[in-house]
């Protein structure tokens, strides 16, 4: 009689997002610590305190208000519909729980890497860039998407700027992310409103 070992299940989508993510926060660390500076959430010495308790509400009233306007270009424009229509086959299902732990593992990771590690070191303007490379999806109908994001590494950046630190575009990040994918996976896209 022959042992053939069982070989280990395969990784769940949650565990390879934390891990995508936690490298991500590794990579951010490694980056501040080699410019000198490993705080990867205080932007620029100390904020004043109503910079760091008005920071996540400021951030997630910008959510909510990026989240509002998605609603309205999936209602009004055809390539936003498509763009709605390809994440949702690209994605496939995702539970309540994968949902909660993609959009939080990518609000940290992200805002950790751009705006806490290279916005300092690069600037507002170069980070942006480099966040919209991260998000080039397959295909021209991801294009929306990439401008998108280039248009909110801005913003996240001007906030965590003003702010001088991420709590306001972890917020607001966090926001987008997770009220985009229930929505996403959740609603077909929408016909054409007349």
């Amino acid at each position: 009689m022959s042992y053939s070992p069982t070989p280990p299940p395969p990784l769940s989508r949650a565990t390879l997002v934390i891990g995508l993510y936690g490298a991500m926060g590794i990579v951010a660390f490694l980056v501040a610590a080699g410019r000198g500076d490993p705080d990867l959430y205080r932007l620029g010495g100390s904020p004043a305190a109503w910079q760091l308790g008005a920071a996540p509400g400021l951030g997630l009233a910008l959510g909510l208000a990026i989240v509002g306007l998605t609603r309205l270009a999936t209602r009004h424009f055809q390539w936003a519909r498509e763009l709605h229509a390809s994440f949702r086959d690209l994605l496939g299902p995702l539970t309540a729980r994968e949902i909660v732990i993609l959009a939080l593992a990518s609000s940290i990771g992200e805002e950790l890497l751009f705006r806490g590690a290279l916005m300092p070191w690069l600037g507002i303007w170069l980070q942006a860039a480099i966040f919209a490379l991260l998000h080039v999806g397959p295909g021209r109908r991801f294009l929306p998407w990439t401008v998108s994001a280039f248009v909110l590494g801005l913003l996240f950046g001007a906030l965590a700027q003003w702010t001088g630190n991420l709590g306001g575009p972890i917020a607001a990040h966090f926001a987008i992310n997770f009220l985009n994918l229930r929505y996403i996976v959740g609603e077909p896209a929408l016909p054409a409103h007349s």
